[in-house]
């Protein structure tokens, strides 16, 4: 996993040509004019998902994971904590879904991280994350995730 301030991105476009359309994408949309939904910005590929919610306790939440994508998640507006551990052997509580790209883990995270305006993140597919969590109390977030395929 990858933690830092959108103006580093281009330490990460080495990653490949899709990380470095997709930080250009964030870099240079202004999301404050972009609704909740599903854009595509390189087919199944690389699409991005923007969204916007009050964030939330950890108490029932459980960390998740991906195969087939990497999330590059991003906020644009106010700050949560994400909840983080390493797959290392533990067993799942709800099994891959192969046509949702995503599985659950009952553990709690080892660590939490706080994203905050202006900040991103990236998971692989062996980076566990339990994202959306309130830091004191719930409030709002307006978050981009990118959807980087693993077959790039």
């Amino acid at each position: 996993m990858i933690i830092d301030l959108l103006s580093n991105a281009h330490l990460y476009t080495s990653q490949g040509p899709l990380f470095k359309k997709a930080f250009e994408y964030l870099a240079q949309t202004d999301f404050s004019k972009v609704e909740k939904g599903k854009y595509e910005l390189d087919g199944d590929k690389l699409f991005a998902i923007v969204n916007e919610y009050d964030t939330i306790s950890p108490d029932n939440e459980q960390m998740e994971s991906h195969k087939k994508y990497i999330d590059i998640q991003y906020i644009v507006t106010g700050a949560e904590r994400i909840g983080h551990d390493f797959l290392k052997g533990q067993t799942s509580s709800k099994a891959y879904d192969a046509e949702k790209d995503f599985m659950l883990w009952s553990e709690k995270p080892s660590f939490f991280s706080v994203l905050q305006q202006g900040m991103f993140a990236v998971f692989y597919p062996h980076d566990l994350h339990m994202p959306n969590i309130f830091i004191e109390k719930p409030s709002f977030v307006k978050k981009v995730v990118v959807k980087v395929s693993v077959d790039f």
